[in-house]
């Protein structure tokens, strides 16, 4: 079983109190998975989400005649999946190990029974987990900016070589 104590040393748990941190470990338990272990499948239902301790799990989107395409990497302290907290309950991505990863994994109808019971938990779970929503989506903006700059652009590249003088 995952302890309160063992939480504190996750950033993204920093907002939640003594009290909160250990309603939040009561859902929790530790898991390992070996790489290229499939965690979420898009379009299943979402049931449980995870706090990564090590290793990597690759976000990936099926686009239709390409595949699944990676669209970020998650490691150390990064949130996954939280797509159980939203109706249709339903994994938006897919996501799976790129290599061995240690997690506590959380249940869902845990969290969702403890946050009922205690609406003080429960808004500052879905605070956290919009925290690391808006931290994903800045990430994603930053991708975008770069994939879409325009090379021609001096702004948008490298300093050149004598630059400024």
């Amino acid at each position: 079983m995952t302890t309160a104590e063992e939480l504190t040393e996750f950033a993204h748990l920093a907002t939640l109190d003594d009290a909160e941190l250990a309603t939040l470990a009561a859902a929790g338990h530790d898991v390992s998975y070996p790489p290229g272990h499939r965690l979420i499948v898009e379009g299943e239902a979402a049931d449980r989400c995870w706090l990564i301790r090590d290793g990597h799990v690759l976000l990936d989107a099926h686009v239709p005649g390409r595949g699944d395409l990676t669209v970020q990497t998650l490691g150390r302290g990064d949130l996954l999946g939280w797509s159980w907290l939203v109706p249709p309950y339903r994994w938006r991505f897919g996501a799976r190990t790129l290599d061995a990863v240690r997690a506590i994994e959380f249940d869902s109808a845990a969290l969702a029974t403890f946050a009922d019971a205690d609406p003080m938990f429960g808004r500052a779970l879905a605070t956290m987990l919009f925290e690391a929503v808006l931290e994903r989506l800045q990430a994603t903006r930053a991708r975008l900016l770069d994939l879409y700059r325009n090379p021609a652009d001096p702004r948008s590249g490298p300093p050149r070589s004598g630059a400024g003088r």
